[in-house]
């Protein structure tokens, strides 16, 4: 069985387009999108229109912590609360709605894949990194991940959130982050997704950086958004240190 796993397109219309064009030639047997699918300025209608028509095919999703954040009273701060007036003035409210019903959890191949945005248990803590307040996403604890992901009972856990991908093996579980789709946070601004290969067994991971028209995605955001600055530091930079005013 082959799964192409995206995460973290955070309205990145152009990033993702990329993507897809790489998935497609993968021609996997199941896609699995993580969340966070909207969130973002180069493009968030298309992103969402793109996202749908990969579910209405079948894909597999779950709910990221941007998607909790359409649920009534999910947004806290002024620039938030900003950002979610401006994406619902510009995106379908059918499209939101769908993401924002999105269940927390997701399995398939007969239960031994397991997909989560965050943990299982919440969209906004994070499994295979966890932050470092000096700035950085660093290894879980082993120990404590594997008091984590045994009960889980997969032969595969895929994760997002953190912007980073990576894989572990837990006993006999392969715990894979995906990495995102836009907005990077090692320096390196080409979009990610990550394919994912199993007899049902076992499995194995294997992670792709796509280069993606930076500028026209910088452009989108500039001329279309009041987030402009912000969003162009960090789609150029591939780091959130650069991001701004962003929401």
């Amino acid at each position: 069985m082959r799964v192409a796993v995206i995460s973290d397109v955070h309205g990145n219309a152009f990033a993702l387009e990329a993507v897809l064009r790489e998935v497609r030639r993968a021609a996997p047997d199941l896609v699995v999108n993580l969340g966070d699918q909207a969130e973002g300025g180069a493009d968030p209608a298309r992103a969402l229109a793109m996202q749908a028509e990969l579910a209405a095919h079948g894909a597999l999703e779950v709910r990221g912590n941007n998607e909790e954040k359409l649920w009534p009273g999910g947004r806290r701060s002024p620039l938030s609360q900003a950002y979610g007036a401006w994406l619902s003035a510009h995106a379908a409210p059918d499209l939101l709605a769908r993401i924002a019903a999105l269940p927390l959890t997701a399995r398939a191949a007969g239960g031994e894949l397991l997909a989560f945005h965050g943990t299982a248990a919440s969209t906004w803590d994070s499994l295979l990194w966890v932050w470092d307040h000096a700035g950085y996403y660093r290894a879980r604890d082993p120990k404590e991940l594997r008091r984590l992901t045994e009960p889980l009972g997969a032969g595969v856990v895929l994760c997002g959130h953190t912007h980073r991908a990576g894989a572990t093996r837990v006993a006999d579980t392969l715990v894979v982050n995906a990495g995102s789709v836009s907005d990077q946070v090692d320096g390196d601004p080409r979009a990610r997704w990550t394919q994912l290969d199993g007899d049902g067994h076992t499995w194995s991971a294997s992670f792709h950086a796509v280069a993606y028209d930076v500028e026209a995605a910088v452009a989108w955001v500039a001329t279309r958004t009041p987030f402009g600055q912000g969003g162009a530091g960090l789609l150029r930079t591939g780091t959130m240190d650069a991001r701004g005013d962003d929401p």
